[in-house]
């Protein structure tokens, strides 16, 4: 009998020696090629604009979206001044106080990125109020476009890479007006960080959900719950001098709102751990993280209190104190694209039993919702799984935020949600620095499923 789940857990030095990897970066023949041109997220027709009064007033953009077919709604968007790729060197330039060489200067459409959006100096007191206004908001529109109220809630999960402050996600929670007694559950896997609390949420067998006395999957069951990345990167690239970080990386959030085993159901999934020995993404740790034992588990499942879980990934921290560290474009593509190409390819190997014995072969993976870590990256892995006989519709979606970190699946998903209905099968795929991966698969349901 094959299980409805798949959990593996891998923990082992990174492998950089791809073979010919190089020239396919360059040479690769997508079957679509990344957008050249978009309306700033700003401009668009279905964003409510406010402006958040701190320091010299932010803007903030937010989306809601409600896909009452399913039961699925939440609530997307971001904050700060957008750049696009001409005036995002000339933002940078001031913030770095010198000019850019044409060497530093990244080709940025090519890999996807059209627009980021970023702050102008803020305090450390002002950042603090600007993410706790801006992730309440968030909670409470997502909340909203589910078709609750924020009292209604049962728990929140948010990924976010750096936060402002420790006790984040309850802050946030608190000021949204969720329940004091609500679960809260702080995820900090980098880039993987949405997706790891979703599959969390989902699969009863992750070994994250058997760490402490509480399993995140069989407690949620038929309950409210709120699950996004809330990334206030722009902040954080106050603290680097990384060239490529600075172009690459912007604000951006996505939350969702499901209730688990009724609106969205959980088929089978892979976690994988893969840590990143050499520093090809490095990553400070503003959250706590002891120091992990040998052959075991790279992250930290911790009770903070009652109503408060954290899950911690261990990073490969910059020598030199920054917050972010990159060996360059082709060291993330040598870091994420052979581990996540197997990932998805046992998962997806694994799906396929499951329709098999189900006797429902002819079903397909509607649509798979990947991290848009950057264009480049995603072809390749798609070009990759091609040649292994996986094809799957990887769709771009995220040219206006730049890589948006934990947001970027919880977007992608949310810009996909509309034209879902029940019974579709999607894929979800999620990776980060660290490096995690978390790639599972989920049927939609529905209110009256």
């Amino acid at each position: 009998m094959i299980q409805p789940f798949l959990q593996v857990k891998a923990v082992k030095n990174v492998d950089v020696e791809m073979i010919g990897v190089d020239n396919q970066v360059n040479n690769t023949q997508p079957s679509e090629e990344a957008p050249i041109e978009a309306h700033s997220f700003f401009e668009q027709a279905q964003v409510k604009l406010d402006q958040v009064p701190v320091g010299p007033g932010v803007p903030l953009g937010i989306t809601s979206v409600t896909n009452p077919k399913v039961g699925i709604g939440g609530a997307y968007g971001t904050w700060g001044e957008s750049y696009d790729n001409q005036t995002l060197s000339v933002f940078l330039e001031q913030r770095l106080g010198r000019s850019l060489s044409e060497a530093e200067k990244m080709d940025l459409t090519p890999l996807g990125f059209l627009y980021r959006h970023h702050l102008t100096s803020l305090s450390p007191e002002e950042h603090y109020q600007l993410e706790l206004e801006v992730g309440a908001r968030f909670l409470r529109e997502a909340a909203h476009a589910s078709g609750w109220e924020p009292g209604e809630v049962d728990a929140v999960l948010v990924g976010v890479s750096g936060p402002v402050v420790e006790d984040y996600t309850e802050q946030i929670a608190r000021k949204a007006g969720i329940p004091e007694n609500a679960l809260k559950v702080s995820v900090h896997k980098a880039c993987d960080s949405s997706a790891s609390a979703l599959h969390m949420v989902l699969n009863p067998e992750l070994s994250e959900n058997n760490r402490t006395g509480i399993n995140l999957a069989r407690e949620l069951l038929g309950k409210k719950v709120l699950v996004g990345g809330i990334e206030g990167l722009s902040r954080l690239l106050d603290l680097s001098k990384d060239v490529n970080a600075l172009q690459l990386f912007g604000n951006g959030a996505g939350v969702i709102g499901v209730i688990p085993g009724k609106t969205l159901k959980f088929l089978v999934g892979k976690e994988q751990e893969v840590f990143d020995e050499k520093g090809l993404l490095a990553v400070h740790m503003f959250y706590p993280h002891s120091t992990p034992v040998e052959g075991q588990s790279l992250v930290d499942v911790c009770q903070e209190n009652p109503h408060h879980l954290r899950v911690a990934g261990m990073m490969h921290e910059p020598e030199n104190g920054m917050a972010i560290e990159m060996a360059g474009l082709m060291g993330m593509v040598k870091l994420f694209v052979r581990n996540g190409v197997e990932c998805v390819r046992d998962v997806y190997q694994r799906y396929q039993e499951l329709m098999r014995e189900w006797g429902t072969l002819e079903k397909r993976i509607r649509v798979t919702i990947v991290h848009h870590a950057n264009f480049k990256i995603n072809k390749l892995k798609a070009s990759q799984l091609a040649k292994e006989g996986v094809h799957l519709n990887m769709p771009w979606v995220l040219s206006e935020f730049g890589n948006v970190s934990a947001a970027s699946v919880m977007i992608a998903f949310l810009r996909q949600l509309p034209s879902l209905v029940p019974g579709d099968h999607i894929l979800i795929d999620g990776f980060g620095a660290g490096s995690y991966y978390d790639v599972f698969a989920v049927a939609m349901g529905g209110l009256g499923a």
